[in-house]
């Protein structure tokens, strides 16, 4: 979904080719390795959003000794779509590592909203992880199984407190208009 959500983004700006987004992508960051997308993945996004009716081809470029490249713009439809795409990637990310794209195409949609999803995902994981921390196992442990248990909690008491940490921040900085 974020690859869609950064495809229609791209062509709300302007019209575009698969090929052309991932050197896009490479320069001067290699995002599209760090987010493991390929241009045979692009290709298929670009084809489902057509299938969606949310983009469609608008021109063929040709040049010698070179394959065409069909260039995309985004529908009426897709301007319609895109805040909605945003916003599921809100609700169903995990973290902020989930929320990039959605956070750097906040522009397309109500931040009010936006923060409001973020809050709830904030109290939502904030109590999920308190029902984890009250689990009282008092089943017997030997040494090994003691240093496990320590092992594991320090981890994700460490993640989930850099977690709540980061939604906080995002939610703070969307408030006062940094985003």
């Amino acid at each position: 979904m974020s690859i869609q959500v950064f495809i229609l983004s791209k062509l709300m700006v302007g019209k575009t080719y698969p090929y052309e987004l991932k050197k896009q992508m490479s320069e001067p960051i290699p995002l599209d390795e760090l987010g493991g997308i390929t241009e045979s993945k692009l290709y298929y996004h670009f084809d489902a959003l057509s299938k969606q009716g949310l983009i469609e081809p608008v021109e063929i470029i040709k040049e010698e000794h070179r394959p065409d490249k069909q260039v995309f713009a985004i529908t009426a439809k897709g301007r319609e779509e895109l805040p909605n795409k945003i916003y599921k990637l809100f609700k169903s990310a995990n973290d902020l590592n989930d929320m990039v794209i959605a956070l750097a195409n906040i522009k397309y949609v109500d931040s009010e909203i936006v923060v409001t999803l973020l809050k709830e995902k904030l109290t939502n994981y904030k109590a999920h992880w308190e029902r984890i921390m009250n689990f009282d196992n008092t089943s017997p442990r030997d040494e090994k199984s003691e240093n496990l248990n320590d092992l594991l909690v320090g981890y994700f008491t460490t993640k989930s407190d850099h977690t709540i940490h980061w939604l906080e921040e995002a939610i703070r900085q969307i408030e006062q208009g940094n985003l």
